[in-house]
């Protein structure tokens, strides 16, 4: 079983800014079109578990990217509204119950998405790799991707790449 973060941060460490726009993540050029890799990420995992807010997010995209199934974590919402609501499937509980109903299902590598969601599974050290590019731009303020007072946790680095001259993906596998 794998729990993998694939995320873009700014350089200060912000995921989006406080009104949750991320409309500085397509700002960067990209003259060739590059997913980064993103879409070979996907195709390694089996599924994708997200936040409620990532879910919003992305509803709002012009296209649905996802090609495996979406689990939208959320403790208030019975039911997903939006163009892609059938895209997604409400899932609730404590992480290691969720973790276990979808490995009895047949999903045993997740992409974790959203920053309360990803923050969830460090605090509960469940995050086995982590995949995060930099972003060349100072935000100042925001969401951050991590807060004051998780727990201490060892990854190792396990590659560099570096786009458009500028964009730094660094990969991390968890120490255990």
């Amino acid at each position: 079983m794998a729990n993998i973060v694939y995320i873009a941060t700014s350089i200060d460490g912000y995921i989006a800014r406080k009104d949750g726009s991320i409309n500085w993540l397509t700002e960067w050029p990209n003259p060739d079109k590059s997913d980064y890799g993103f879409f070979d990420f996907l195709d390694s995992v089996d599924s994708i578990i997200m936040g409620r807010n990532t879910f919003e997010t992305v509803s709002a995209f012009d296209e649905w990217v996802y090609t495996k199934p979406v689990f939208v974590l959320t403790n208030t919402l019975t039911e997903l509204s939006g163009k892609w609501a059938d895209k997604g499937e409400i899932i609730k509980g404590d992480l290691q119950g969720i973790l276990s109903a979808l490995n009895d299902r047949g999903m045993k590598s997740f992409y974790i998405d959203g920053g309360k969601t990803i923050q969830s599974f460090l605090a509960q050290d469940l995050i086995d790799q982590m995949i995060i590019t930099q972003i060349p731009i100072l935000l100042g303020s925001g969401i951050p991707l991590f807060v004051d007072g998780g727990l201490e946790l060892k990854f190792n680095h396990t590659a560099t790449d570096i786009y458009n001259g500028g964009l730094v993906k660094n990969s991390y596998t968890r120490d255990r």
